[in-house]
């Protein structure tokens, strides 16, 4: 079974960095976009950051200049670096990938990490 295992988040104050990881847990052929969405109290799930496999990265306005992303898609890994974190970042952030399990599937299946909670306190 593929899954999506995510670590690092916490509680920071604001003005402070906080570094998320996710790996790919399981057997897999190929991985396409992978990304963060978050989702604040109260409020929708929201995209962050993705990363194509050719590179091409998309943010939020909110978190450009600010966050970044990388990952390594043969090993199933992807990372958000959070930096300057403000107030209005605290939530539980998703890590989301497509993924193609086997050769003889020729689609992606998109899959979310369990999710980990941000904090940013003012």
């Amino acid at each position: 079974q593929v899954q999506l295992v995510e670590s690092g988040g916490g509680l920071v104050q604001a003005g402070g960095s906080l570094r998320l990881s996710c790996t790919v847990s399981g057997s897999f052929f190929a991985i396409n976009v992978m990304g963060y969405y978050r989702q604040a109290p109260g409020k929708q799930r929201e995209l962050v950051a993705t990363i194509s496999p050719d590179g091409t990265r998309d943010f939020a306005e909110s978190v450009k200049g600010r966050f970044a992303i990388s990952a390594d898609n043969a090993k199933g890994m992807v990372w958000l670096q959070m930096d300057g974190l403000k107030p209005e970042d605290t939530a539980v952030y998703y890590c989301n990938a497509d993924i193609r399990r086997v050769e003889r599937e020729n689609y992606f299946k998109n899959y979310w990490g369990q999710g980990t909670q941000v904090t940013v306190s003012s």
